[in-house]
C-alpha cells in the first residue's frame, strides 16, 4: 500500500524542498521506491538537489503532463544514481518547468487541477511506489488544498519565527478540517541558542500538534548550497538524525 506524504511550509524560505528531498533519500536508503513530484509550479527547485539538468533537450516535466504533452510516467526521472551513493531503493522525480514561458503560462491560465489529481495516482501505479513525497508551493491555494486531502501524513515545515508561526497556524486548522491521517511538525533553522526541547513544546502546545523533529541552523546546509542531498553529504550529522525520526513517523 502506497503511502503519500505533502510536505508543506506557508511560507518561502522554510528549507521545504531540502526536508523533501533528504526525506526521499533517507527513505529510498531503506530499499522503498520513492516518487517526488514538484508542485512548486510558479517556482521550481527541487531538480537542482538531484542533479537534474532540465536544459537537456527532451527533458519532460509535470506542465508536460498537465498541458497534454506526455503521459504522467514520461516526466518521471529517474535521479538515484546521481545522488551519488549506493541506495537499495530508488528515487523518481517529477520536475516542474524552469523555462520563464512555461511559469507564464501557468500564472497565466492555469490548468486542471483534476489532472494532477489522476497524476499522483497514475505515479504510484506506474511506477509502483512505496512513498509518494509531493513537494508543494508555499501557502494556500487549490493545487496545495488537493495534496493535503489526498495525503496520509502532512509534514509542515516552519521556523522558529513569529511570521511562520502565524501563518502555519492556518495551515494546521486547513489540515484538521480535512482530517490528514498523521500532521507533523518540523521546526527548522532553530538558532543554536535556543533550548530545543522548550521549542518543541511550545511548537506542539500552540498548534496541538506532533513536532516531528526541531532541526538546528546549519552552516553545512549552507555553505553545500543545494548541491546535493544532505543526509548523504553528511550521514553522521545531528540534522540526519532527526530526519531519521521523521522518517520513522512516517513509514
Amino acid at each position: 500500500m502506497s503511502k503519500t506524504i505533502s510536505i508543506h511550509s506557508y511560507r518561502g524560505g522554510t528549507g521545504k524542498s531540502n526536508t523533501t528531498a533528504n526525506l526521499a533519500a533517507l527513505l529510498a536508503k531503506t530499499g522503498a521506491t520513492v516518487g517526488v513530484v514538484d508542485t512548486d509550479i510558479q517556482s521550481p527547485g527541487i531538480h537542482v538537489l538531484f542533479g537534474l539538468d532540465l536544459e537537456q533537450d527532451g527533458i519532460k516535466t509535470l506542465n508536460d503532463y498537465l498541458w497534454g504533452k506526455c503521459e504522467i510516467d514520461e516526466a518521471a526521472h529517474d535521479v538515484t544514481k546521481a545522488l551519488g551513493v549506493p541506495i537499495s531503493g530508488k528515487v523518481l522525480l517529477i520536475p516542474s518547468s524552469i523555462r520563464a514561458g512555461e511559469i507564464a503560462r501557468v500564472l497565466r491560465e492555469g490548468y486542471d487541477v483534476g489532472l494532477l489529481n489522476d497524476g499522483f495516482q497514475g505515479f504510484i501505479e506506474k511506477k509502483k511506489l512505496d512513498y509518494l513525497l509531493i513537494d508543494t508551493h508555499p501557502g494556500l491555494n487549490e493545487e496545495t488544498l488537493l495534496s493535503i486531502a489526498i495525503s496520509q501524513t502532512l509534514i509542515i515545515i516552519l521556523r522558529p519565527d513569529q511570521q511562520d508561526f502565524q501563518g502555519t497556524a492556518v495551515t494546521v486548522d486547513v489540515a484538521k478540517k480535512l482530517d490528514v491521517e498523521n500532521l507533523l511538525l518540523v521546526v527548522n533553522k532553530t538558532p543554536t541558542q535556543f533550548n530545543f526541547d522548550d521549542v518543541q513544546k511550545l511548537v506542539e502546545e500552540k498548534y496541538g500538534a506532533v513536532v516531528g523533529a526541531v532541526l538546528p541552523h546549519s552552516d553545512e546546509v549552507m555553505t553545500l548550497q543545494s548541491n546535493g542531498v544532505f543526509v548523504l553529504k553528511y550521514p553522521d550529522h545531528e540534522i540526519v538524525k532527526k530526519l531519521q525520526n521523521v522518517v520513522e513517523k512516517i513509514k
